[in-house]
Formats: structure tokens, sequence, C-alpha cells
């Protein structure tokens, strides 16, 4: 399995669980982008578990990271990965002017998340 997705208080959370390969990635942008645009969530999470933590993967995060930005959802990221960490805070800093929130804890993106789609 890729990727799973559940919907946890108003936030929708996304799991990638490896990196799809240089022939896929294309493929998992795009069925993230449709999960995002077919629950419209206030407030997106998503979870690279550590195979995904790879920078082909963090380049489709960025990507859909700038789809949220233009539909105004909110986004964080979660990884266990500093490096990964790392690589979505320096290249996502400033990035259409809306900041990327980078978790090192998957409970702490989630809570995080739940908190903000409560308050909007």
């Amino acid at each position: 399995m890729l990727l799973s997705h559940s919907v946890q208080g108003g936030v929708l959370v996304i799991t990638v669980y490896e990196d799809p390969g240089a022939d896929a990635r294309a493929a998992l942008q795009a069925r993230i982008g449709d999960l995002v645009q077919a629950h419209r969530p206030s407030t997106l999470v998503m979870i690279l578990d550590e195979p995904a933590a790879a920078r082909p993967v963090i380049g489709v995060v960025l990507r859909v990271h700038r789809l949220c930005a233009r539909l105004g959802i909110l986004m964080s990221v979660a990884t266990h990965s500093a490096p990964a960490r790392h690589l979505l805070e320096t290249w996502a800093d400033g990035l259409d002017g809306t900041r990327l929130v980078v978790h090192a804890r998957i409970d702490t993106a989630i809570a995080g998340a739940t908190a903000l789609a409560v308050a909007a």
C-alpha cells in the first residue's frame, strides 16, 4: 500500500508509506490532490513514513503544499526523519507566502491540526 487516508475531526490525514519511484510520483501527487479536492478539509496533515521520507517524495509534498495554499487549506507534515524535516523546512520557507509546519511527532501534528480545524 502506497498511501492511506482518513478524516479525523475535520482534518484530512494522508499517510505516505513509501517512495513510489520515478514513474509513479506524478500519480502519487495526483492521488493526493484528488483527496484534497474531494474532502476540501480546513486542515491537511501529511505523514511520511520512514521509507517515504526521501527527496523525491518531499518534492511531491511541496507541490501539495502549493495546492493547499491556493485552496486556503492549512497543511502540516509529520515525519520521524530529521533529514526530511530539515529539507521540508528549508525548501518550503516562504513558499507562496504560506508556512509549512513540520512536526517530528504524528500525534502532535494531528492534535494541532484538529485544534485549528475546531477553531475555524
